[in-house]
């Protein structure tokens, strides 16, 4: 039966603090790793993994707001700092928050201000995603179905490639609505998962010139994933990084 949950933070590894296994080299759940993607940035707290971000400037990062919750109470800024600079998340250099940020009202996202970073900023999409456009999507989340996602967390980025469906299709019922903040996706090669919660959705082009299309936020692991749309959030978003 295919299981339809939002995908969170990984709050059983933060709460049990468990020790990540390296993963598999197909990397995502049946997609593959990443050769490009200098605006992907991991998320950690207490120095573990947990959810992907993507770089929109030097000194904000762009998340999913569910990130920054665990049991329902807000996590301190000390227990954060992401990874930033490599594909392999062990290799990055590590920036941590400068004390603001800001969630969105009307989707699941927040920026986080933190030091200033050395790396490519994601241009951000000023049109609607297309129905049957081919996206992809960026992470360093579970390579594995398997429940326990803490056990097959990516060392190194990864991908799946998605397919924009109807935000009536069937098969997102319960995931996005008609006029609603977040577009609906089928899986095409490979789906995101835990981890992957924040990451970028991303237009498919020659280097360089992708654009933000959506932060990932859910997903059923199996057909079906989620994203908060960037252009209906683009007014909130240039007039925080502005501000």
């Amino acid at each position: 039966m295919t299981r339809r949950v939002r995908v969170p933070v990984v709050t059983a590894l933060l709460l049990a603090g468990s020790v990540v296994a390296a993963a598999p080299a197909s990397a995502v759940i049946g997609g593959s790793t990443s050769t490009y993607g200098p605006w992907a940035v991991r998320m950690l707290i207490d120095g573990k993994p947990a959810c992907t971000g993507t770089a929109i400037t030097r000194r904000w990062i762009l998340t999913a707001s569910h990130c920054f919750y665990e049991q329902a109470l807000p996590i301190r800024d000390k227990r954060i700092s992401f990874r930033v600079g490599a594909l392999d998340m062990r290799k990055g250099v590590t920036v941590r928050p400068a004390g603001k940020r800001v969630g969105s009202a009307h989707a699941d996202m927040m920026l986080i201000k933190v030091a200033p970073m050395n790396v490519p900023t994601a241009r951000l999409a000023t049109t609607h995603v297309r129905r049957g456009q081919l996206v992809r999507q960026y992470g360093w989340g579970a390579t594995c179905a398997a429940e326990d996602e803490n056990a097959c967390q990516s060392p190194v980025l990864k991908q799946s490639t998605l397919r924009v469906v109807r935000p009536d299709d069937p098969r997102c019922k319960g995931y996005t609505a008609p006029g609603g903040p977040d577009f609906c996706m089928e899986k095409v090669a490979g789906i995101p998962a835990g981890g992957d919660s924040g990451g970028p959705v991303m237009s498919i082009g020659p280097r360089g010139t992708e654009t933000l299309l959506g932060v990932f936020d859910g997903s059923d692991r199996e057909r079906t994933a989620e994203a908060g749309e960037i252009v209906q959030q683009l007014a909130w978003i240039r007039s925080v990084v502005r501000g």
